[in-house]
């Protein structure tokens, strides 16, 4: 907005009251005072209406004083009749040949119209009264500046600014006030401190415009600094500087730096008022000191409805869950009356406690008192009645809304998902008229934690497809998913699509992507991305020891817990289960028995039944069975069958049919379901050549409708997964597959391989055993591999069961012959295979 304005001398007015700068109208204003002079003591707009009337029946209606006053009073009054009545009356006077509306006319309605937030008004009506050839004076700016802060005006508020040095007016204190004020709630604070520097003269308004500048765009620290600051200089602060400084030590949570901040109150005198009781209240709530907030609320006498709003917010933020309610039947005795902000704090209450009667109450009061109409308190209605296990009641408030918000639908869903029906949740997402980020977010979190990770990353290219950006949430998430599917190319794309998308990696997102690469086989890689992240907690610490774990690194991994320790992170339960899992895999029977002690002797965890888990297998691994059946009997609690399992497991190991049997049966007492144990058990009994006990437990299964789950491997090729399962002949390269297979065979053979035919539990003849061996599903996934890629790539293989001993020794050839990389991740470790040996050294 360039405009010339024409520089003749102003006449201005007092900071108390602007009057006409009009010579003539100033004398009109003093002999019409006692008609026109009780404008303002007008209440209502109907009452200025009949006092305007009166004076325009004795013929002074139009008189330059009475419109300016009229003006004046309307404007004042603030309403959207009072502004609506004045603009008329300004539009009536301005258009009356003769007469053109003055500088305080102009002014007053410009005032108006900020104070009451019609700042593009404001705005348009300087632009008009400059067009007119008004030149503003030093209260014009102010108003305007304010219109401006208040529609977030940069634009027009800078224009302003310009007008404002071109008229040399930038030494006025209450301009310089105004344009402190303008920056700041425009979020521009360098703009602002560059104004509150270069002004000479500063008063209060001055530093609390620019401390509460700081404290409102995300730089509390700046803004208590400034408040000592302030002090130091001699400036007494007033309430709304209190206020200001006050919730700048609520956002830090900072409580020795408010209690220094209500220290300087007490010695200052400064009387507390409402407005400042309730941001100490909040600080205290959120720096974490509750006694003391609890305190202040309790001796509080004058209790408003947002004191007990913001007490009860915080208990419940805090998890003080009945607190909050015991706040509520207080109100409810004593007042002040609860309004919606106050219910939304009591159905989350009852929401977090599960407590649907109490939820069903808060149902009916606000039913009763109208505030069932609000968004909001809909949706929270939905999400206390979904976690209370009520779906049907909370699909019946979410069917009455006659305004469903896509945060109404994301409540549903959410719901739907927690409670675990995630098909229900699937067909709400795609019915959604509108979704967001969070409605994709929750329903890919969803997929993954059920396990649905296909589904989960093409719900993601989906996503991708309707041009919604993800964020770290998302890619915690498609990390999660590429990991438990161990697709290596979409790991890296995952990376590559986070950094060029400059989503925050902050812990969380880190550590997810170090398990993913763990998870796919790509250790170093895991290792890279940890070794990058800035800040790193015991979860991520975590990971990376679970990355040298999957790898069979065990002394590696007892090397990152020792720097780990070092740098004073404290451990928890899950990394010890993380290092005794990498002991387990590396064999190193001494060391995990050493860190199983030190958890309670060193570092003051007492192991719970994972680690005895861990620890019975670790010894199982190694042939201890005594010591591990030992382990078992001294538990301080029942073992489970999880921890029978892996003694049964390693039972088949090393050949021992007594005591699997011994384990079998206290497994069949815990969990008679686990028909997996009797397909264990029978093997072993294979493995011996005990047909008999063969035929009895698999005839036990038979009689149960129980099939065994045959063996599949998966590898992915350009982007595809291929799916093989033993003895498979459904693939489209089925022959090629075949004829690769038996050049492979060949080869190996050649190479001195003979093959380990105790790994087939069938009682057939040799020949059989020899054939159905060669089809295992890792078998036909590798020579599949083999012919689909090129010479040096990488073959990786994901198996759903454990690896057999002739796989393995056939893959540790394959490796060599063909100068291949193979990984092979199977239900229990990673395998990685390289040049004739595998990285667990043929310990798993």
């Amino acid at each position: 907005m360039a405009v010339t304005l024409p520089l003749y001398p102003l006449v201005s007015s007092t900071p108390s009251s602007i009057i006409p700068t009009n010579e003539d109208e100033q004398k009109t204003t003093a002999k019409d005072s006692t008609p026109t002079g009780d404008f303002k003591n007008c209440k209502t707009i109907k009452e200025l209406k009949q006092k305007h009337c009166r004076i325009t029946k004795k013929g002074l209606g139009h008189s330059p004083s009475s419109v300016a006053k009229l003006i004046a009073a309307c404007s004042e009054m603030g309403t959207p009749e009072s502004l609506d009545y004045a603009r008329k009356a300004f539009e009536l006077y301005n258009d009356d040949e003769g007469t053109t509306c003055s500088l305080y006319m102009y002014n007053s309605l410009i005032r108006g119209y900020s104070s009451a937030g019609l700042g593009d008004e404001a705005i348009f009506l300087f632009v008009e009264m400059l067009v007119a050839g008004i030149v503003p004076d030093k209260f014009t700016f102010p108003f305007m500046l304010s219109g401006c802060a208040k529609v977030v005006g940069f634009c027009e508020g800078v224009q302003a600014h310009g007008v404002v040095v071109k008229m040399g007016l930038e030494g006025d204190v209450f301009i310089g006030n105004s344009l402190v004020h303008f920056y700041a709630e425009c979020g521009k604070m360098d703009c602002a401190l560059k104004v509150f520097d270069a002004m000479l003269d500063r008063n209060v308004v001055s530093w609390t415009s620019l401390i509460c500048g700081y404290a409102r765009t995300g730089h509390p620290e700046e803004a208590v600094f400034l408040f000592f600051e302030m002090v130091e200089a001699g400036i007494r602060p007033n309430s709304v500087t209190m206020v200001c400084v006050i919730s700048a030590c609520a956002k830090l949570k900072d409580h020795e730096l408010g209690e220094k901040v209500s220290a300087y109150m007490g010695e200052a005198g400064v009387k507390l008022n409402t407005l400042m009781m309730n941001s100490l209240v909040d600080m205290y709530m959120k720096c974490g000191a509750i006694d003391t907030a609890k305190r202040l609320f309790n001796e509080c006498v004058d209790r408003n409805l947002v004191l007990c709003n913001t007490i009860m917010s915080n208990y419940v933020r805090q998890g003080l869950v009945r607190e909050s309610l015991a706040v509520l039947g207080d109100m409810l005795q004593r007042g002040p009356q609860p309004d919606r902000v106050t219910m939304l704090s009591a159905i989350s209450a009852c929401a977090q406690l599960g407590d649907l009667l109490f939820g069903k109450q808060c149902h009916g009061y606000v039913l009763r008192n109208g505030l069932g109409g609000w968004d909001n308190i809909s949706n929270a209605m939905i999400d206390m009645y979904m976690k209370c296990g009520k779906q049907q009641m909370a699909r019946r408030v979410f069917d009455c809304m006659s305004k469903k918000n896509v945060v109404s639908w994301n409540s549903l869903i959410s719901g739907l998902i927690r409670n675990g029906d995630v098909e229900s949740a699937w067909e709400i997402f795609n019915e959604m008229p509108d979704s967001d980020l969070v409605s994709w977010n929750t329903m890919i979190t969803a997929l993954v934690q059920e396990s649905m990770f296909e589904e989960a990353i093409e719900l993601f290219r989906l996503m991708q497809n309707e041009g919604i950006k993800a964020d770290r949430v998302t890619m915690m998430g498609v990390a999660s998913a590429c990991g438990y599917l161990g697709a290596l190319d979409l790991a890296k794309w995952v990376l590559t699509y986070i950094e060029k998308n400059d989503i925050h990696c902050d812990m969380r997102l880190g550590t997810a992507l170090v398990d993913m690469f763990a998870r796919c086989g790509e250790p170093e890689s895991a290792m890279q991305i940890f070794r990058k992240m800035p800040k790193r907690d015991v979860s991520a610490w975590t990971a990376a020891i679970g990355a040298m774990a999957m790898e069979g690194n065990g002394e590696r991994a007892v090397d990152l817990f020792n720097e780990m320790l070092g740098l004073g992170v404290k451990p928890d339960e899950v990394v010890f289960v993380a290092l005794l899992t990498a002991c387990s895999h590396g064999g190193s029977v001494d060391q995990g028995r050493h860190l199983f002690r030190s958890m309670k002797e060193i570092h003051g965890i007492s192991p719970q039944i994972v680690h005895y888990g861990c620890m019975v297998d670790l010894l199982s691994r190694a042939g201890l069975l005594e010591e591990a059946l030992d382990l078992i009997r001294s538990m301080p609690m029942e073992p489970n069958d999880v921890i029978w399992g892996s003694l049964l497991a390693a039972c088949r190991i090393h050949k021992r049919v007594e005591v699997a049997a011994y384990v079998a049966e206290r497994i069949t007492e815990l969990a008679p379901e686990r028909t997996g144990i009797h397909v264990l058990l029978s093997n072993i009994y294979a493995s011996t050549g005990n047909w008999t006990e063969v035929a009895k437990v698999r005839l036990r299964l038979k009689e149960k409708g129980v099939h065994k789950v045959p063996g599949s491997s998966s590898t992915i090729i350009n982007g595809i997964i291929h799916e093989f399962t033993s003895c498979d002949d459904s693939h489209p390269q089925k022959t090629h597959i075949s004829s690769m297979l038996q050049e492979i065979n060949y080869r190996v053979r050649d190479e001195g391989h003979v093959p380990d035919l105790t790994n087939i539990m069938l009682d057939v003849d040799e020949q059989e055993k020899d054939y159905l061996l060669s089809q295992h599903s890792e078998k036909l996934a590798i020579a599949f591999g083999l012919i689909s890629t090129a010479q040096g790539t990488p073959i990786r293989v994901v198996k759903n069961l454990r690896m057999c001993t002739d796989c393995h020794s056939f893959t540790k050839l394959v490796s060599r012959i063909y100068e291949r990389e193979i990984i092979v991740r199977d239900n229990n470790r990673f395998h990685f295979f390289r040049q004739g040996n595998c990285s667990c050294c043929d310990y798993w």
